[in-house]
């Protein structure tokens, strides 16, 4: 399988794609106003226990409180044969201590982020600190060792076995999927950076007062190329200078032999939409997605699940009927692997295939299924097909998904679709704005048919942006507000409306 990673570094936007075959199957955004927090290590303090919610707010120095579980103050243990993280503290409810008896309004301890702040709720975040490297995650609180369920040689794996159990430490280590044939002298550098972070960060925290940020983690296109890189990449593709510079300097250091493989893309059109992005981010944000058969897939999220229907549309096949319905099944099951990926949908999944009646079909399909998912970094379960034909999947969530980064309810209809944010609809226009070829003329002034909120944003929240295409463009952008524009839509004077 071909794999590319593609960074699209902007000003007020960083953009990672990750292209199995040509496709993006993963595409990760950081803005400079709405940064992630996950991995971010804080000095927090207990703010309320609640005994009945078997939880406490902790003030880590946000507009919300974070939430805190009692599953995550006990001590983590390792799953040998995990994926590369931490498991949640495997104790009988009968036997778990009490909220109460763990932590007391006042306390204060280091907490780690390890969800977003997500619908209306505040972060999540453990007691139980886990400092990422490149080829090793490092546990300070656990002496124990694990290796990333994607590393199957067992050789290979009891090889890392020994080299873990050998690094001096006070904590636990996990090889990640990277760390697959490293030398002994890749791991010993990794160790040793992940060890005097964890002590800088304990040394800043008995010198603070909480709440306190007591480190922050790497931006989206460090982290991506830390995480996502492997020795089986044929290249990292980033169009911007200085980001490239950055990029360089950090392979240069953890990963030599991948150093070369990262280009500065100087093509015309801009990277995204040279390599297909833009066209699946696009697609992404629609509720259908085409087969080539004629069938369809149907993905619809709600506060409780995501439902994914399969449906054989216009295919009508060529045998019997539980042949059309196999082969539409089977068709859709790569799909729904990557749109799943692609639009990070987390939570409870109920993916409905569509009813077959022979159970060898049903087993086939439910196998490449799991073969298909068994591809995404995020953890996952699922479940057999059930007698109703569904498979009901749970995926970690972390981060909020593509639709909900980049939509917003719809004013138009009383919330019951979505609409782009103005953030968004501002980030396409300055992109259509600076794409070539540049159709504006040095000195003459730009008219763009915006709606009225728009303008307001552009004009109150991030007056930045178009300033910045003004400067690069040597043109004045005049905004004309317009009521009668869709939401969502712009028009630049002289091209049809976006």
């Amino acid at each position: 399988m071909r794999k590319e990673l593609l960074v699209n570094a902007t000003p007020p936007e960083t953009r990672v794609a990750l292209l199995e075959d040509g496709r993006a199957v993963e595409v990760l955004h950081e803005r400079r106003s709405r940064q992630g927090l996950v991995g971010n290590v804080y000095l927090g303090r207990v703010q309320r226990v609640l005994p009945g919610m078997e939880a406490a707010f902790v003030s880590i120095g946000l507009e919300r409180d974070a939430f805190l579980y009692v599953e995550d103050v006990l001590p983590p243990s390792i799953d040998p044969n995990g994926n590369g993280e931490a498991a949640e503290a495997s104790v009988d409810r009968a036997d778990r201590p009490r909220i109460d008896d763990l932590v007391k309004e006042g306390q204060e301890f280091v907490v780690q982020v390890t969800k977003d702040a997500l619908a209306g709720k505040g972060p999540r975040v453990t007691a139980n600190l886990s400092l990422p490297g490149r080829t090793l995650v490092y546990l300070p609180g656990v002496r124990e060792i694990g290796i990333s369920r994607r590393i199957t040689d067992e050789e290979e794996r009891e090889r890392l076995r020994q080299i873990l159990g050998s690094l001096p430490a006070e904590g636990g280590f996990i090889a990640r999927t990277v760390a697959q044939g490293s030398s002994i002298a890749e791991f010993e550098a990794d160790r040793r950076y992940l060890t005097e972070l964890a002590e800088r960060i304990f040394r800043k925290a008995d010198s603070s007062s909480a709440p306190a940020v007591l480190h922050r983690e790497l931006d989206l296109a460090l982290r991506s190329v830390r995480d996502l890189v492997t020795g089986d990449f044929e290249a990292i593709r980033v169009d911007d200078e200085e980001t490239h510079s950055r990029l360089s300097e950090f392979l240069t250091a953890v990963a030599p032999p991948l150093a070369y493989r990262l280009e500065l893309y100087r093509g015309d059109a801009p990277i995204f939409q040279a390599y297909g992005v833009e066209a699946e981010i696009e697609s992404a944000l629609r509720s259908r997605v085409p087969l080539s058969s004629g069938g369809s897939i149907v993905i619809h999220q709600t506060e409780a699940l995501v439902a994914i229907d399969i449906n054989t549309g216009k295919y009508v096949g060529k045998e019997d009927l539980e042949e059309t319905v196999f082969s539409t099944n089977l068709e859709a099951v790569p799909e729904v692997a990557r749109q799943i990926r692609l639009r990070d949908l987390g939570g409870l999944l109920v993916v409905d295939f569509i009813d077959m009646l022979d159970p060898e079909h049903r087993q086939e399909v439910f196998e490449r299924f799991e073969a298909e998912l068994a591809r995404d970094r995020a953890r996952f379960r699922m479940l057999p097909v059930s007698e109703f034909g569904l498979i009901e999947i749970t995926r970690q969530r972390s981060r909020g998904n593509l639709e909900k980064l980049l939509t917003r309810s719809c004013p138009d209809c009383n919330g019951s679709g979505r609409v782009k944010t103005d953030l968004t609809v501002a980030l396409e226009l300055r992109r259509s704005l600076l794409a070539p070829p540049v159709l504006f003329v040095s000195g003459e002034t730009v008219r763009v048919g915006v709606r009225p909120s728009l303008a307001r944003f552009l004009a109150e929240d991030e007056p930045e942006l178009l300033s910045d295409v003004e400067q690069a463009l040597g043109v004045k952008v005049e905004l004309v507000t317009d009521e009668t524009l869709p939401p969502a839509r712009y028009e630049i004077v002289g091209q049809p409306s976006k």
